[in-house]
């Protein structure tokens, strides 16, 4: 039984190292340039941010002016941040409507299309908007924080928790986001 035990761990770090060594080589087309990007593009000394975003989510919709806040606030600290759209193709019809969406929201930051899933597929999102931070270590990503951006996406005036704000803070004090995970409540992702 020890065994066994011992093989499954084994095992199970060797998947995550793998996880950790591809996150670097995403890849996927920005609506706003029309060019292939990559995750390295994004790279900062204090962290990157990825959010998983549809404007036709009623609750990304929600979260629009926060997470706008939130943009403005910590890139101004060296916070890189990302839009990731999963349910897009890379149409020139579907690159023009979120050109358009990012013009008339104010979001003005590179919007990826992630065609073929990949990106949620490698951060396991299943939820529209949910977040993830990366720290940097040289040219190795590492996911900090994964989840909700706070604890109501209906009423922001009654928010509690500020989760991904708290992770961003404790990033800049050279601290690992506590909690590291939380689920994030949202449009349900259609895989294909």
């Amino acid at each position: 039984m020890k065994t066994f035990a011992i093989s499954f761990l084994l095992i199970l770090s060797f998947q995550f190292l793998g996880k950790a060594q591809s996150l670097e080589s995403l890849k996927a087309i920005d609506a706003v340039t029309s060019k292939e990007m990559s995750l390295l593009d994004f790279k900062s000394d204090k962290g990157t941010v990825i959010i998983f975003f549809n404007p036709d989510c009623p609750f990304a919709k929600m979260y629009a002016s926060r997470i706008l806040s939130l943009r403005e606030k910590y890139q101004a600290l060296g916070f890189k941040f990302l839009l990731v759209h999963p349910e897009s193709g890379v149409s020139d019809v579907e690159q023009t409507e979120l050109r358009s969406y990012i013009d008339d929201s104010g979001m003005r930051t590179s919007f990826l299309i992630d065609q073929g899933q990949t990106w949620i597929k490698q951060f396991q999102i299943t939820k529209i908007p949910e977040t993830v931070v990366l720290k940097w270590e040289n040219e190795t990503a590492k996911m900090m924080f994964k989840g909700a951006i706070d604890n109501n996406p209906q009423a922001e005036s009654a928010v509690t928790e500020r989760f991904l704000e708290r992770a961003l803070n404790q990033q800049l004090k050279g601290e690992s986001p506590l909690p590291a995970q939380v689920r994030a409540v949202g449009c349900n992702i259609r895989q294909f």
